[in-house]
């Protein structure tokens, strides 16, 4: 049995998700204490428990300290991962999006079709919105060899939730390691600004301002605009950036008293911060392809915006499993991972 302690490094879900994707694809049993210590409200929240309780489904594992608030887990897997239908709600506004991250390569390298339904958030702070989900993460582990889609059932904004994405995946393709150290010139911006339940002109302002601002940068944009339905009010605006031999994703979520431009000059300032560093990978993918590197038949290396803490702490927990060994280049934001 694996032991890791919950408040290593940024003391935050990623130790538990990792550690719970690994646990289900390898069949290793896991002890985890101090869940979530280094964040506000300590131990498992609902999209937490929802990623266990959804772990534990693909595996048969007996599972102890599955409640929530728990800052304790044993997970013992019983059988390997089974592809099939699934559905998870995590019941609130947490993020659907983490707990795909959490069941999605256990079911990409088990054979097998899978088709898993999420309800929950879908547009949420802190963590990654279904647009980059789609856009950025899934065609980025798709080059690794992962055969997965998603797509947009409902819009479920926080606090109210109620969003649904379903996920579909093909299992059982090897992995192969990545070179993203180069990203190639920028070919073109391409966004979407959303609301569902508001007047139309808040998406256009925020599409307007977004194209004016990045043409003023010389890029090349477009920006589509739209009013969905919703059970409750959300905006929201959403940028993917296109090079030659990698993609970026950023966004904004508008909330009452912002205004429509101010929502898009953070999305703006975060492409465009992003650009001018000349890395292949956003600050979010750089953390999310470590995994998918270390399940790999062959060496990945890219180079990062920046090296986060989270980052370093989802190498940590990795190590812990034995599975690759990861260098971080601090000077360069280089990460180089040996799967093993």
């Amino acid at each position: 049995m694996i032991h890791i302690d919950g408040s290593f490094g940024e003391g935050g879900g990623q130790v538990l998700r990792t550690a719970l994707s690994l646990a289900t694809l390898t069949g290793t049993p896991l002890r985890l204490d101090r869940i979530r210590a280094g964040r506000t409200k300590p131990g498992l929240a609902a999209q937490h428990l929802t990623g266990v309780r959804a772990a534990a489904t693909l595996c048969n594992a007996k599972v102890y300290g599955d409640s929530l608030g728990s800052q304790f887990l044993e997970f013992v897997p019983q059988s390997p991962p089974q592809p099939g239908r699934y559905r998870f709600d995590v019941t609130t506004a947490g993020a659907v999006s983490l707990v795909l991250q959490t069941i999605l390569l256990p079911l990409a390298l088990t054979h097998g079709e899978s088709v898993v339904t999420l309800c929950g958030g879908t547009h949420v702070a802190f963590s990654p919105s279904f647009p980059y989900i789609q856009q950025v993460y899934l065609p980025a582990i798709a080059r690794m060899g992962v055969c997965a889609e998603v797509t947009l059932v409902k819009w479920g904004w926080y606090p109210r939730g109620g969003g649904e994405i379903q996920l579909r995946v093909t299992g059982g393709q090897p992995l192969s390691g990545l070179n993203l150290q180069e990203r190639g010139q920028l070919q073109q911006v391409r966004g979407l600004a959303a609301v569902t339940e508001l007047p139309s002109h808040i998406p256009q302002r925020m599409a307007n301002r977004a194209e004016n601002r990045l043409r003023e940068a010389q890029m090349k944009v477009q920006v589509k605009t739209s009013r969905e339905k919703g059970i409750a009010p959300g905006a929201g605006l959403f940028l993917t950036a296109h090079y030659s031999n990698s993609t970026a994703g950023f966004s904004a979520l508008g909330k009452q008293g912002l205004p429509s431009d101010q929502v898009a000059d953070r999305a703006c300032d975060a492409l465009l911060e992003f650009h001018h560093s000349g890395a292949a990978c956003d600050l979010y993918l750089a953390d999310q392809l470590l995994l998918p590197a270390a399940l790999a038949n062959s060496p990945t290396y890219y180079h990062a915006q920046a090296i986060s803490l989270h980052l370093t702490t989802n190498a940590g927990v990795i190590e812990q499993f034995g599975i690759a060994k990861i260098d971080i280049n601090l000077d360069q934001n280089l990460v180089c991972v040996f799967p093993q």
